[in-house]
């Protein structure tokens, strides 16, 4: 883990490819926040590249888990590298899988580390980079005449609306960094009492 408070990771899913001494490398990057979801994005990857020569993957989690494998090729010159890469770039929360459709020449061990690393970089240019801050995760519940000045309210101390359900009240999810939580909650309580509760119901990351 590189920081509890926050940390970077891809921006979104994308694909990137390269071509050295006629062999292709395609490489899918997307964010992930489990083994499960990693295990998941590899396998749809392998599906739809399954008569490549070789699906690489690694993989590296906030909390310090990481996973590589080669895939047949020489032993740390494929998925390693990948691992590597991402490390000396700081970002977590990913997986990297790169496709090799074989050309017909071989690279040598050398080769194969630059392809890869090459590919995986091309994927993480192509992802693009966010910084995801640990944040106070809010429920409201409140009537529905005060929908838009809680709205308001929220917005204006730095709060993002994720969701809101609507049954005889209307329950609203937020959240926001933890050193505007105090203020939020204040704001709150001055502007409708008791016609509107609102508490902190854990943490989590999200994207700042």
């Amino acid at each position: 883990m590189i920081n509890d408070n926050f940390y970077t990771s891809v921006a979104k899913t994308a694909i990137a490819e390269i071509t050295e001494k006629k062999s292709r490398f395609i490489c899918n990057m997307c964010h992930v926040e489990s083994e499960s979801e990693a295990a998941d994005f590899i396998e749809k990857i392998k599906k739809q590249h399954y008569n490549a020569k070789h699906n690489v993957f690694a993989y590296i989690l906030n909390d310090g888990t990481k996973k590589y494998t080669d895939d047949g090729e020489p032993s740390k010159t494929a998925g390693l590298p990948i691992l590597e890469m991402l490390e000396k770039q700081q970002i977590t929360d990913v997986v990297c899988v790169v496709t090799r459709y074989f050309g017909g020449i071989l690279l040598g061990t050398g080769g194969l580390v630059r392809a890869y690393t090459e590919a995986a970089k091309a994927g993480l240019e192509a992802c693009g980079t966010v910084t995801m801050e640990k944040c106070d995760i809010y429920e409201l519940v409140l009537p529905y005449s005060s929908l838009q000045t809680a709205e308001y309210v929220l917005k204006n101390l730095g709060a993002v609306i994720e969701d809101k359900s609507y049954a005889e009240n209307i329950v609203m999810s937020a959240y926001a960094k933890s050193t505007a939580t105090d203020g939020i909650l204040k704001a709150i309580n001055d502007t409708f009492g008791i016609t509107v509760s609102a508490e902190v119901k854990g943490q989590a990351y999200r994207e700042i």
